[in-house]
């Protein structure tokens, strides 16, 4: 009979996390979560001084830039490197909402704009991120996309079809780096989440989406950042490929 493993499971000490959007939100509950459990973060925003605030909370290095700039990436990552070391756990988490309202109300910047930041700027930054990781032969890539991004949603048409793209990139990355060490790539597609996005959404809007919740509430950012945790330890080493409801019981493909 196999010995059976030992606790404690899903420490992360030794590692080192870069969590994009970490400045607030949801990126902020995974900086913490991921800290906790013996992370060194780095918080990179685009707000520096809410990345400083975060950074000084879990003793990590704030990093200010913007995910559409492959320049402030690259130099995000640079520094990480040399404060901790580079990183093995990779967290894509910012992106924006963009226009709220039906297809004719759209324009071609509004799509652009957003999906500048929720597509291009999570391929930058795993396209800055995997030379290292396929090196290594180590690394754990954790992108968020969203419940929009699986079903779609008649008034965030731009933020839907970002995050759609945002799955099939985190797909094909993990096809392309499978059996090359033990490197996997995950998305999680979470619904409502009590975040300043959740906060700037219409009235009508909200109470519409709450309302196909079974559980009858939005979720909060630590019932994600849990998820996250699982994916950035190294017990994830067979789930790859995957994107993961977070949405209060809804079917969703």
């Amino acid at each position: 009979m196999a010995e059976q493993p030992r606790g404690p499971f899903f420490k992360l000490d030794g590692k080192v996390a870069f969590v994009t959007g970490a400045g607030q939100g949801l990126g902020e509950a995974i900086a913490y979560r991921l800290a906790a459990c013996g992370a060194k973060v780095g918080v990179f925003d685009l707000d520096g001084e809410k990345a400083a605030n975060v950074a000084l909370e879990c003793s990590g290095v704030a990093l200010q830039g913007s995910v559409t700039s492959e320049e402030d990436v690259e130099r995000g990552l640079r520094y990480l490197e040399e404060q901790f070391g580079p990183p093995q756990i990779v967290v894509n988490n910012a992106g924006i909402l963009g226009h709220i309202g039906p297809c004719w109300d759209l324009d071609a910047e509004n799509m652009r704009q957003v999906m500048e930041v929720n597509l291009i700027g999570t391929f930058l930054v795993c396209h800055a991120v995997l030379p290292g990781m396929l090196e290594r032969k180590y690394g754990r890539i954790i992108n968020i996309a969203s419940v929009a991004g699986k079903e779609g949603n008649a008034d965030l048409i731009p933020y839907s079809t970002s995050k759609a793209a945002v799955i099939a990139l985190t797909k094909s990355i993990a096809k392309s780096v499978g059996g090359k060490g033990d490197i996997t790539a995950n998305c999680i597609s979470p619904a409502l989440l009590d975040t300043p996005m959740w906060e700037s959404l219409p009235k009508p809007v909200a109470d519409s989406l709450v309302a196909t919740v079974p559980v009858g509430r939005v979720g909060t950012t630590e019932e994600v950042a849990g998820l996250v945790h699982y994916l950035a330890s190294s017990e994830s080493s067979l789930t790859t490929g995957q994107c993961y409801n977070v949405n209060g019981g809804p079917a969703s493909d």
